[in-house]
């Protein structure tokens, strides 16, 4: 009977802290969510600020310049809102990450910590990185390509949401991209990765990475495609040079913990 009781009571015990950890999962999505909110009304105050000097800047850099209108009764009240809310979220990208980090951490060793510590940093780099690639480079080639290319007395008038498309999702597909040789590296030094495995699928690789450079490019454009395989093709390949980078220091770890 002692025995059963002890039992019971280990079962309670285990069920009290699945309870806790739901508990500190639901504060921590809540957090994360007033991170977003605080973002998007820090987007709305400065609504006018970021719509021209940044949303709509490289607009006015095209040859010739773009022309935005908007067709629809409640499209610009569309724009508005998608500018606010994904502006939130890359704002408050960096502190949802913290709240991650802190969710995670209490069930990790003191490497594991560190390791987690390190990839919280260069995510929020990496994904800077690569929106500013995105914004400064691709997306003028990109809009340029688009602006430039004339059939015969055609005028090029886009429709504002769809412009807002084409820039949201170059700006975010590239800085998620841009996040694939800081993954690859911290999978290598776990061993999970390795860079005899990404050299045996870079064929496969290079297949995906057409489709991704396909979306990126408007209308599909085969040209613009092969102009922005050529980045992510690089990220291919400095993701193998991480792996190799991070099964070096593994090994080494692992003699210097064996000495």
């Amino acid at each position: 009977m002692a025995e059963q009781d002890n039992n019971d009571a280990r079962t309670s015990d285990k069920e009290m802290s699945v309870w806790e950890h739901l508990e500190e999962l639901r504060w921590t999505v809540v957090r994360a969510v007033i991170g977003i909110v605080a973002g998007m009304i820090l987007c709305a105050v400065f609504f006018d600020q970021i719509t021209k000097y940044v949303i709509l800047l490289p607009t006015t850099q095209t040859n010739p310049p773009m022309k935005l209108l908007n067709t629809e009764v409640y499209g610009q009240l569309s724009v508005w809102m998608q500018i606010v809310l994904w502006g939130g979220v890359i704002v408050s990208f960096p502190y949802t990450l913290v709240q991650l980090w802190k969710f995670v951490a209490p069930g990790l060793k003191e490497k594991e910590k560190r390791y987690v510590r390190q990839i919280s940093f260069f995510t929020a780099f990496s994904f800077v990185c690569g929106m500013a690639f995105a914004y400064f480079v691709m997306l003028p080639m990109v809009l340029g390509f688009s602006m430039g290319f004339v059939i015969g007395n055609v005028e090029n008038m886009i429709q504002i949401d769809k412009y807002l498309s084409v820039f949201l999702e170059i700006i975010l597909l590239s800085g998620i991209v841009f996040e694939l040789p800081l993954v690859a590296y911290f999978l290598g030094r776990l061993g999970i990765l390795t860079p005899s495995f990404l050299r045996h699928y870079r064929r496969h690789a290079i297949v995906i990475l057409l489709a991704v450079a396909a979306v990126l490019s408007p209308g599909g454009n085969p040209i613009l495609q092969l102009i922005l395989f050529g980045p992510l093709w690089a990220l291919f390949e400095i993701s193998i040079a991480a792996t190799a980078l991070a099964a070096r220091q593994r090994r080494k770890a692992e003699v210097l913990a064996m000495s």
